[in-house]
């Protein structure tokens, strides 16, 4: 399937979709909004009584494991099994405690899970390779992001989405590059949950090209980055610019933009 950032955001901003996201206090406001000005629209229900009826509505589910506890592992399992929409699992510290290890395994193993979004260290723990994280950073993995984009899809079963200087996307045979993007989104809080969340978005808007379409996403939040920073003067102002960028998007050049590879 062709990769075209551009036609899928006209898509996405013509249908709307809903998008489920059981995420994290430090960023669920931020996500929203994200997903709010690409063109897209979120949920953030996490309580067990409602959230098999949310997923049931929603195009796409997004779970992320950055503040735990048991009856939102609870709701994730509840949601994921109710979707009919393709999922994304943002394992935000996997490999810094056993318990975020062990919960997004256990979400691997009992979800169908779409695409898997990390960082090098958090995906190289779920695939069984070394790696240094502290707290939820990523200090680094021993396998090459490209490499480990292809093996963690073919070992987990999933779409793997590695980020960093340059993003590795693969299905366990193809692997897509994204080279957009900037330095400042990682001195802002929560951008890679937000990343985790547009490529929820995409996803919704191209279901039969979920790899294309993860791609695609981290294309466009990246090209966002790009914009955000030619008007920011640190990562305070970078913050508020990267809202007004995902809503200014240009789908007419998005592709032009784009620097994914193969």
């Amino acid at each position: 399937m062709p990769v075209s950032p551009g036609q899928t955001l006209s898509e996405l901003r013509a249908r709307k979709p809903l998008i489920h996201q059981i995420t994290n206090y430090v960023v669920m406001n931020e996500t929203a909004n994200a997903t709010l000005a690409l063109g897209a629209l979120p949920v953030m229900a996490h309580a067990p009584q409602e959230v098999e009826e949310m997923a049931a509505a929603a195009g796409a589910l997004v779970l992320n494991i950055g503040t735990l506890s048991e009856h939102w592992i609870e709701a994730m399992l509840l949601a994921g099994r109710a979707t009919e929409g393709l999922i994304v699992l943002d394992p935000v510290g996997a490999g810094a405690t056993r318990y975020r290890t062990e919960t997004a395994k256990r979400l691997l193993d009992e979800l169908e899970i779409t695409v898997i979004r990390g960082n090098a260290a958090e995906i190289a723990t779920l695939a069984g390779r070394e790696a240094d994280i502290r707290g939820v950073e990523s200090l680094g993995a021993t396998d090459a992001a490209e490499e480990l984009a292809r093996e963690a899809a073919g070992s987990l079963g999933v779409i793997a989405a590695v980020t960093g200087p340059i993003d590795y996307v693969s299905d366990g045979e193809r692997v897509l590059s994204v080279a957009n993007g900037h330095e400042l989104l990682g001195m802002v809080s929560g951008t890679g949950c937000m990343s985790t969340a547009i490529t929820g978005a995409f996803l919704a808007a191209k279901t039969d090209g979920p790899l294309e379409a993860a791609a695609e996403a981290l294309a466009a939040f990246g090209v966002a980055g790009e914009d955000a920073a030619r008007e920011a003067n640190g990562p305070g102002t970078f913050h508020a610019a990267l809202y007004d960028a995902l809503y200014n998007l240009d789908p007419a050049t998005l592709d032009e933009r784009a620097r994914i590879g193969e």
